[in-house]
């Protein structure tokens, strides 16, 4: 397998899945929201009220049109094998001086992504796979599971699911990747079917319209993403943030637990549900999650490195070095761990422990970049 990957020269690693309000649990009690099914929850008649939903017309995620067709006929020469074929578009799209791409954070068609030359991470997906496509190039979606991250304020999850493109060629497997900083071989990685990939699109737009304050527009995205896939967790939490926003508290718990149907340790649908026990003063269901949701987050390796960075820079290296320990037990193939567990020495007075950790890093960085990424933190925190 091997990777290729166009220089976007921006991050796109929060480009997808976006559910913040917190998060976690397996049968949550004393909440009996049996009554609030699938089809009410997707309904929407608490957002929608008295008005009828307006007329939805599907997106053409991978629609080719004209200019597209145009593109591709003056850079591809199609009379040539698969590999070529391949070199030939990723060139047109790299190296192209008037092609240049621009990160923006919003979801796009192909088409739309073509014209506008910008986007984010599906955005430039969705374009290069209806290119590839109509070259006869099997490309496929690849979802991506970046690691998750917590805020240090208030212990919140911000869970992010990268997407990118897999290409079956002859004999082997090449992946194309707008975001290679965010994408490492060892991350758990799966194809998903252009139905999945609708989910991710739908989701990321409810998202945007939810934030705009655009509830109607909001639910409807929701609505067909879960038309396209009924199992993506993501859209039913984002679903429950919709209603808990309104507070329809019945139906946002109802969202949150259908995601831990789906999904029985979902650390998201369980803090989320959390929160609306809070609201409601179930003391109760609130501790019962609370133990649930730190038993979760304590055994989740990201999660005590972050507990090991933030007790790293207040001065307490043995509970960094603690920290990390367990995640390093858990993840052994992350480099980062090591290179945090060779500072909590170096500035312990440790040299011949911090050093040997610090080599694990080179072994375990994946190109001569991140080994100078490291290099560079390793000079600031040094001073």
């Amino acid at each position: 397998m091997s990777i290729l990957s166009p220089r976007c020269g921006y991050r796109l690693a929060l480009a997808l899945v976006f559910c913040t309000v917190s998060a976690c649990a397996s049968h949550p009690i004393g909440w009996d929201s049996g009554s609030i099914n699938d089809t009410l929850l997707i309904e929407g008649l608490p957002i929608l009220g008295q008005d009828s939903a307006p007329p939805f017309q599907d997106h053409q995620l991978l629609a080719v049109n004209a200019d597209m067709l145009a593109f591709l006929d003056e850079h591809v020469n199609r009379s040539k094998n698969q590999f070529t074929n391949l070199k030939q578009l990723l060139s047109a799209i790299i190296r192209n001086g008037g092609f240049v791409l621009t990160y923006d954070g919003a979801t796009r068609t192909a088409a739309e992504t073509f014209a506008t030359r910008s986007g984010n991470c599906l955005s430039f997906t969705n374009l290069f796979i209806a290119l590839a496509r109509e070259l006869g190039l099997n490309a496929r979606y690849q979802e991506i599971a970046v690691p998750p991250l917590w805020e240090q304020q208030g212990g919140s999850l911000l869970l992010s699911l990268h997407v990118n493109v897999l290409l079956q060629m002859p004999g082997r497997q090449q992946i194309v990747d707008f975001n290679i900083e965010n994408f490492k071989s060892k991350y758990q990685r799966q194809p998903i079917s252009d139905e999945r990939a609708k989910a991710h699109y739908y989701n990321n737009l409810g998202v945007a319209q939810m934030h705009r304050g655009n509830d109607v527009a909001s639910l409807q995205f929701f609505k067909r993403g879960l038309h396209f896939d009924r199992r993506f967790t993501p859209l039913w939490n984002n679903l429950g943030t919709l209603y808990l926003r309104n507070q329809h508290y019945d139906y946002a718990a109802a969202s949150y637990q259908r995601a831990i149907s789906i999904e029985g340790d979902n650390y998201v649908a369980m803090t989320n549900l959390m929160q609306i026990q809070k609201i409601r003063g179930n003391t109760e269901q609130v501790d019962y999650l609370l133990t649930r949701i730190t038993l979760h987050r304590n055994r989740n390796p990201y999660y005590r490195y972050q507990q090991a960075e933030d007790a790293f820079f207040r001065g307490e290296y043995d509970s960094s070095i603690a920290h990390l320990n367990y995640a390093v037990r858990k993840k052994p193939e992350e480099d980062r761990f090591y290179y945090l567990l060779g500072m909590a020495y170096l500035k312990k007075g440790n040299e011949e422990k911090a050093n040997n950790y610090l080599e694990r890093v080179d072994i375990a960085a994946i190109d001569d970049r991140i080994k100078k990424q490291f290099n560079r933190k390793v000079e600031a925190l040094s001073h």
